[in-house]
């Protein structure tokens, strides 16, 4: 059903939930983040980079100047294509506010778990 995603190893496309584009340099780097599995305190998420294909343009015909510009890859629009298509189509009825709140709970875990392993780390100093 989306073949792209497929060939670049996507197994089960039905999971993911959002997708991130980003260019760096010569290159488009794509990150793919699935829906988060029971007890597991991150999403899993995956990244490829893309190579920009490089064209060169005629800036001024007269003088036969040219200019070399980069483009997205053509295998990366198609991958984005059906990538919209699966976002799209999820419902977006997260209630923001609780969401927020979900997240604030999960960082105020993390931090009070990372004080604890360093002042393990102090007490282990002494």
């Amino acid at each position: 059903m989306y073949p792209h995603l497929t060939s670049i190893g996507i197994e089960y496309p039905e999971r993911i939930e959002r997708y991130s584009l980003r260019q760096e340099a010569a290159n488009d780097i794509l990150k793919i983040y699935f829906a988060k599995n029971k007890g597991e305190l991150f999403a899993k998420s995956v990244k490829f980079k893309f190579p920009r294909q490089r064209k060169s343009v005629v800036v001024n015909s007269g003088n036969r100047e040219y200019k070399e510009i980069t483009e997205i890859n053509r295998t990366l629009t198609h991958i984005i294509d059906e990538l919209d298509q699966i976002t799209q189509r999820k419902p977006k009825d997260v209630d923001i506010k609780k969401k927020i709140l979900s997240d604030l709970r999960h960082l105020e875990q993390v931090v009070s778990h990372k004080i604890a392993e360093i002042e393990a780390d102090l007490e282990k100093l002494k």
